[in-house]
C-alpha cells in the first residue's frame, strides 16, 4: 500500500493477499509516509496497540474495581512474556487482541449499574468491535459478544439487553467494518466467499490448515505468557476446590460479585472458542492475558494480601516476570535471525540496480523485499502446477489462491525453466544454500554466500575496475542486524 498508494486492496509481492483485513497494513502504510520505511517504524503500530491495550485494562479496572487493584493488574500484564514479546511481532493478532479487550470493557462498563445501561460507552464498545473486525475478521465483534452474552445472562444482568442502544451501535459497527469489505467484493466478486468462508468458517471447521495441535495447547501457552502468575491462580483454584468453596453458592456468589466472574468467563469462553478448532497459533489466544492479569492479581490479594510482605513479594515476582519476558524477547530475536536474509538484501542492495530481476527459488523470503528496499515484485520460482494439486496451508498456496484475484500480479509466478533461458540482462537470484545447481543454466555463478540464503548471478560479467563484491559491500554485509 506504502508503494502503490492503493488502500484497498492488500499486497504480498504485488499478488492479492485476502487472509486478513486490512487495519494493520493501513496504519503501517500511513507511518511509513510520516516517519520513514524501517524496522522500528514497522512494529511501532504494534508497540503502540500494546499500549492501548495496557492503558485501557487500567483506566477500566479503575472505574470497576478501584485505583489500587488496577495499578496492580497494569504492572502484572505489562511485565508478562505475553505482553512484552507478542506487543512486538507484527501481526494482526495483538490489534484483534487489543480492540476485543477494550470492547468487553467499555461493555462493562456500560452496564456497571443494575438499571440502564449507558448508552455512550455501549456505543463506543461497538466502535472497538468494529475495529477489531478491521484488524482480523469476525471474531472482532463474534467474541465480545460471546463473553458478555454469557457473563450478562448468568450475573443477573440479562434486562439491560432490552435497553441496549442495538440499532445505533450495530449502525455505527456496520459504518466501521463493512465499508472496506463491500468495496472489495464489488471488485473481486469471489471475495466474500474467500474472505468469509474459506479464512472463517473453513479454518475453524476444517482440519487442513496448519500447527494441527491438541487440547493442551493453549493452557500451555498461557502458562508461558502468564508465568509465574498463573501458579497463584491455580493455587488458589486448588486451595478454593479442596475446601469445598469453590461448589458453595454456585450462580447467586456470581451475581452477588459478577466482577469477579467477567474475568473466568472472558477465559473460559475465548479459551474455549479457539480450542475447538485443530489448526493452533499462538497468537491467537492473546485476547486473554489481560483476564488473566485480573485474575492474578485477585487471587494474589486472597492468598497474599494480608501478609506485611506482601507488596515486597508482588514487587518481585513482577521483576521476575520481567526478566523472564527479556529472556524470552532474546530468545525470539535468535530463534527469527535463523532464517533472516538481512545479510543477502544488504548484498543485493549494494550490487543491483533497481530495475535488474530478482528471482527467488525453493522457499519465500518473506523479509527480503522490504530489507533490500526492492519497489519491483520478487519472481517467484517454483513447479506451480503441483504445488496447486499439492500445497497445504503453506507460502505457495497464499501466492496462487491471491494469482486467482489477478492474473495479471499472478504473472510473477514462473516455473523453474526461466532460469534455464539466457539472457543478455543482469538477473539476481535468492536460494536456500542446498539449491541445486541443475536447475539453472551455466550462467549463473555464486555472487554472496550468506547466513541462511544465498545470492546468485546471471549476465554481463563486472567490469574489471569493480572492486571485489567483499570490498563493495563490506561495510553492509558487516553491519550484523
Amino acid at each position: 500500500m506504502y508503494l502503490s498508494d492503493d488502500w484497498l486492496v492488500p499486497r504480498l509481492n504485488g499478488i492479492p493477499f485476502f487472509h486478513k483485513p486490512p487495519l494493520l497494513y493501513w496504519l503501517q502504510a500511513e507511518v511509513f509516509h510520516l516517519a520513514g520505511v524501517h524496522v522500528w517504524t514497522a512494529r511501532l503500530v504494534t508497540a503502540v496497540h500494546a499500549l492501548i491495550m495496557l492503558t485501557g485494562v487500567y483506566l477500566g479496572v479503575r472505574r470497576i474495581l478501584g485505583e489500587i487493584t488496577a495499578r496492580k493488574v497494569s504492572l502484572v500484564l505489562g511485565t508478562s512474556v505475553g505482553f512484552l514479546v507478542g506487543g512486538q511481532y507484527i501481526n494482526h493478532d495483538f490489534l484483534v487482541a487489543t480492540w476485543i479487550t477494550v470492547a468487553i470493557g467499555l461493555f462493562a462498563i456500560a452496564m456497571k449499574d443494575d438499571d440502564q445501561p449507558d448508552v455512550f460507552w455501549a456505543r463506543l464498545g461497538f466502535f472497538a468491535c468494529g475495529l477489531g473486525v478491521l484488524s482480523k475478521g469476525l471474531i472482532g465483534i463474534v467474541l465480545p459478544g460471546m463473553v458478555m452474552l454469557i457473563w450478562v445472562i448468568l450475573s443477573g444482568k440479562a434486562r439491560q439487553l432490552l435497553h441496549f442502544p442495538w440499532l445505533s451501535g450495530l449502525l455505527i459497527w456496520g459504518l466501521t467494518a463493512l465499508p472496506w469489505m463491500v468495496q472489495v467484493q464489488a471488485q473481486y466478486s469471489g471475495f466474500f466467499d474467500y474472505f468469509i468462508i474459506g479464512h472463517h468458517f473453513s479454518r475453524f471447521n476444517g482440519d487442513h490448515f496448519n500447527n494441527q495441535q491438541d487440547w493442551w495447547f493453549y493452557p500451555a501457552v498461557i502458562g508461558i505468557f502468564m508465568f509465574p502468575w498463573v501458579l497463584f491462580i491455580a493455587w488458589n483454584v486448588v486451595k478454593q476446590i479442596l475446601s469445598g468453596k469453590a461448589l458453595r453458592g454456585g450462580i447467586a456468589a456470581l451475581r452477588r460479585n459478577p466482577w469477579t466472574s467477567l474475568p473466568w468467563i472472558w477465559l473460559g469462553t475465548i479459551l474455549f472458542f479457539f480450542s475447538l478448532p485443530n489448526s493452533k497459533l499462538i497468537g491467537y489466544i492473546l485476547p486473554v492475558i489481560p483476564p488473566v492479569a485480573i485474575l492474578a492479581v485477585q487471587n494474589w490479594d486472597t492468598l497474599m494480601g494480608h501478609k506485611k510482605s506482601a507488596n515486597a513479594w508482588f514487587w518481585g515476582v513482577c521483576g521476575f516476570s520481567l526478566a523472564l519476558a527479556t529472556g524470552a524477547n532474546f530468545l525470539a530475536r535468535y530463534n527469527s535471525m535463523q532464517d533472516h536474509s538481512q545479510d543477502v538484501a544488504q548484498t543485493l542492495t549494494c550490487l543491483s540496480h533497481p530495475e535488474d530481476k530478482v528471482y527467488v527459488f525453493g522457499e519465500y523470503p518473506f523479509d527480503l523485499a522490504f530489507l533490500a528496499q526492492r519497489s519491483q515484485a520478487l519472481i517467484v520460482i517454483d513447479y506451480w502446477d503441483d504445488a496447486r494439486k499439492n500445497s497445504g496451508d503453506n507460502w505457495r498456496r497464499v501466492f496462487f489462491e491471491g494469482a486467482n484475484f489477478d492474473h495479471a500480479a499472478g504473472q510473477v509466478l514462473q516455473s523453474p525453466e526461466v532460469l534455464k533461458q539466457s539472457s543478455p540482462d543482469v538477473r539476481w537470484l535468492v536460494t536456500r544454500p542446498q539449491f541445486s545447481h541443475a536447475n539453472m543454466n551455466e550462467s549463473w555463478q555464486v555472487a554472496f554466500k550468506g547466513h541462511a540464503w544465498w545470492l546468485w548471478r546471471s549476465g554481463p560479467a563486472l567490469p574489471l575496475t569493480t572492486p571485489p563484491v567483499g570490498q563493495r559491500c563490506q561495510l553492509l554485509s558487516n553491519n550484523k542486524p
